[in-house]
């Protein structure tokens, strides 16, 4: 009875094994595909009046995804929080994955059929080339691009400063952030409040953050890819252990950034949880007072 005993214990064990083995698969596979809406309410010393309340949707790093048939799933998402801005902030491309025939366009269009959409290069893009191509693409369809540009928003009266800087991965000779702070500073006043769409969050502690701008709004970081209790997620997309400033809200140099952890991966990499973000933004303006 020993003898027999003994294989079927092993053809259990298997069983079992081959079925933690299925479900975790099953867990991958939802964490990437599955949508987590969240929300932050980054609160602004000096927000215009007009912008108290105001609802943006940020999103990130698509590389290619398509989340249900031509992204409804993901334009219903959004459509459903109601806002009055979308920005998107690089890497809607993947150099690294088949790029759909006409996804950025379509992508392009269904969100700006939501709200005004404004747009910044991520590396990717860049790595892949032909951005200027992809700009017109964007701009047929809707989008704003913000490319070392600015432009003024309105809202109950009152106006407010957007800028978007291309990605370092673009021209060598492209305008530097420092030099367009400058200008939205020349145009509108040292005490102008002013947003800045930048893709790269690692550059923010130890240069976006010193432009000036009141607020931030980055992508890049994937959310550390690994999502850990007590850290800011396991890995950057530069490869280094226990990377910052991946995900949510920060604060350096009297500078407020918000990240978003993004929707997409790069080539075969994935996600573990660490869902996919549609992330709304309601500004919110604080007394100005210290």
């Amino acid at each position: 009875m020993e003898r027999r005993s003994k294989p079927r214990r092993r053809g259990r064990r298997l069983l079992f094994c081959l079925a933690l083995a299925v479900l975790a698969g099953l867990y991958v596979w939802w964490g990437n595909t599955a949508l987590q809406i969240t929300s932050f309410s980054p609160a602004l010393r000096d927000l215009p009046p007009g912008f108290d309340g105001c609802r943006i949707v940020v999103l990130g790093d698509l590389h290619s995804t398509y989340f249900g048939e031509k992204n409804e799933t993901l334009l219903e998402a959004v459509r459903a929080r109601e806002p009055e801005y979308i920005f998107l902030v690089g890497d809607l491309l993947d150099a690294f994955r088949d790029i759909p025939e006409g996804y950025a366009g379509e992508t392009a269009a269904g969100l700006a059929a939501i709200a005004p959409t404004y747009y910044v290069t991520g590396n990717h893009e860049w790595a892949i080339g032909d951005v200027p191509e992809l700009k017109e693409v964007l701009e047929a369809r809707g989008v704003t691009v913000l490319s070392n540009a600015f432009v003024t928003l309105e809202r109950n009266g009152d106006t407010l400063v957007l800028a978007g800087i291309d990605d370092p991965n673009g021209y060598a000779d492209q305008k530097s952030p420092e030099s367009l702070a400058e200008e939205v500073r020349a145009a509108y006043g040292e005490d102008a409040f002013w947003m800045l769409l930048a893709h790269r969050n690692n550059y923010f502690p130890d240069r976006y953050s010193l432009l000036g701008a009141d607020l931030v709004i980055s992508g890049h970081g994937h959310g550390g890819v690994i999502r850990l209790p007590f850290t800011d997620g396991l890995v950057s997309t530069d490869r280094t252990f226990f990377p910052s400033y991946t995900a949510g809200l920060y604060e350096e140099n009297g500078s407020t950034l918000f990240v978003t952890r993004g929707l997409g991966n790069t080539g075969p990499s994935f996600r573990l949880f660490n869902r996919p973000e549609v992330a709304l933004l309601t500004l919110v303006r604080t007394n100005s007072a210290p």
